[in-house]
């Protein structure tokens, strides 16, 4: 399996969510592998993902998000689950830039992507992805890191947060109330409905 970014209990609290994929899968008895992308340009993935992951012993293996494409071309993965940090109401995803070219490569590659998320971060106001405005992040994240400069002064960097990948790349979300599967038009409804009622203090 891949993963990007951290969804764990370092990021989520508890079991996480995309992380708690993987510990269901290890309860269950599975042997499984989990590659964690690194997830620049803050490396979310490998200063927290791979250390909760190792904690808990499942084996990890931190890779550039650059190499996924070879992984799923040479058949090492068999799904990729990543968090989410909202969910448009026709399924479109914002999560950790990166996350897009994840589900594009896995697409192409006959991989299914999922989204493990609670229904909380099913937004009911916002109909799909063009309307989840995308944070930019500065410009010294991606020049340097720890302080250190790693790239040549004056020139700029392109820094997004976030990226959104579109409903019909995603094989299904795992939430709370089991696992939603397209047509998202159908089975998103009640998620929605959950996240609008607790929206509401219900």
């Amino acid at each position: 399996m891949i993963t990007h970014c951290n969804a764990g209990g370092l990021a989520t609290g508890g079991y996480g969510t995309a992380l708690g994929v993987f510990y269901a899968a290890q309860e269950a008895g599975k042997n499984i592998r989990v590659f964690a992308d690194e997830t620049r340009p803050l490396l979310q993935g490998a200063r927290l993902t791979a250390w909760e992951l190792q904690t808990r012993g499942i084996e990890v293996t931190l890779m550039c998000e650059g190499a996924a494409a070879t992984v799923l071309r040479q058949g090492q993965v068999d799904a990729v689950v990543t968090g989410a940090d909202r969910i448009a109401g026709n399924g479109d995803t914002a999560n950790k830039i990166g996350t897009y070219p994840l589900a594009v490569m896995a697409r192409e590659h006959g991989v299914p992507f999922y989204i493990a998320a609670p229904s909380s971060t099913f937004d009911p106001h916002t109909a799909d992805g063009a309307g989840i405005v995308v944070e930019e992040r500065a410009e010294e994240e991606v020049l340097g890191f720890g302080g250190h400069p790693v790239a040549p002064l004056g020139i700029s960097a392109y820094n997004p947060a976030f990226d959104v990948t579109p409903a019909e790349l995603i094989a299904g979300f795992v939430t709370e109330l089991g696992v939603l599967r397209p047509p998202f038009s159908q089975s998103l409804q009640p998620a929605i409905a959950t996240s609008l009622a607790k929206s509401r203090g219900s």
